[in-house]
């Protein structure tokens, strides 16, 4: 089996390559278990963390461009895990990019995969950024999507592509959509949602962290150990169990910035914390107060996805993978 990532280079692609390694195998098109022979990590950056194992190979390229997504995706490819993308605020900031890399990379992938002499799986990340305006709390399965960003309205409309492209029998399609993932390791980048990260990650290792909204705002958040048991869960549903729809909303755990401060304090150990300078950003403000604070679907459930426990969950699991186990 040959395994292509999209966005390989960031933390979640390294993540999930590390467990398809050590799993060995996942379920072909027929259905019957596969050896992982070859798993290709593209991205436009070279990796922080290169994966050392010969099964990996890392590939540089443009996700916007058709032609170096079909030399990735080429004859041999069995399945995709789709996790390019340009993030939320960069792409409200940047229209013309945020389309180029979200929909017309995704458009690409499809492209590229429809190509292939047989229809692979995909399992494509997609975001509860697809929601927005007044919502109910939590947002559920029978929530719709009504996207108040560039990013949201992209991600919405990949998620249709996915499913019609698996309804003409081009691919074997599956579009989670993912709560805030937190905590990411690394430094902060563009996304509205950066801060959820940062507040937690910067003062654990000793580092100021500034946070752009109110204590009192609420995040759905999902553990990147959920994230990628998610996927990996996505990808090895057979099709029949997923109905007419190809997309899956996944379960947000609700949580104030305050509360993740709180636990960070409850997690300390001895170190010597960092602190959380509150710094309200209008803009960055507005973009959160206009998502999900939560969400709950009984699809997900019912389909063998779990969600987190609590904050302290989520602040455990980062200190165990990222700061070498020294929960002290």
């Amino acid at each position: 089996m040959h395994v292509v990532i999209t966005g390989g280079a960031g933390f979640i692609g390294r993540r999930l390559c590390l467990e398809l390694l050590r799993r060995g195998q996942l379920t072909s098109g027929a259905g019957l278990p596969a050896r992982i022979e070859h798993i290709t990590l593209f991205d436009h950056l070279p990796p922080a963390r290169p994966v050392k194992d010969p099964r990996v190979r890392y590939l540089a390229g443009d996700i916007g461009d058709p032609g170096s997504v079909r030399d990735v995706i080429a004859a041999g490819t069995d399945s995709v895990f789709h996790l390019a993308a340009v993030v939320s605020a960069e792409a409200e900031a940047n229209f013309d990019l945020g389309m180029r890399v979200n929909l017309d990379g995704t458009r690409n992938v499809l492209e590229a995969c429809r190509a292939l002499p047989r229809p692979p799986r995909l399992v494509f990340t997609s975001s509860i950024a697809t929601y927005g305006g007044k919502l109910p709390d939590p947002v559920t399965d029978e929530t719709l999507q009504t996207p108040l960003t560039s990013y949201g309205a992209q991600k919405a409309a990949a998620e249709f592509l996915v499913g019609d492209y698996s309804r003409k029998g081009f691919l074997d399609g599956r579009a989670l959509r993912l709560p805030t993932i937190t905590v990411r390791p690394g430094k902060p980048n563009r996304a509205a949602s950066t801060w959820v990260s940062s507040i937690m990650r910067e003062p654990l290792q000793g580092e100021d962290a500034v946070c752009p909204v109110t204590p009192e705002t609420r995040m759905a958040c999902l553990s990147p150990r959920r994230c990628v048991a998610a996927l990996i869960r996505a990808h090895e549903l057979p099709a029949e169990a997923l109905g007419i729809s190809r997309s899956i909303l996944l379960p947000g755990l609700s949580v104030s910035a305050r509360e993740m401060a709180d636990a960070v304090h409850r997690h300390a150990g001895n170190r010597r914390l960092g602190r959380i300078i509150w710094e309200p950003d209008p803009a960055i403000q507005r973009i959160v107060d206009g998502w999900p604070k939560a969400s709950r679907s009984a699809r997900a459930a019912a389909l063998g996805f779990e969600g987190d426990a609590s904050i302290d969950e989520i602040v455990r699991g980062f200190i165990e993978d990222e700061l070498e186990g020294q929960a002290q």
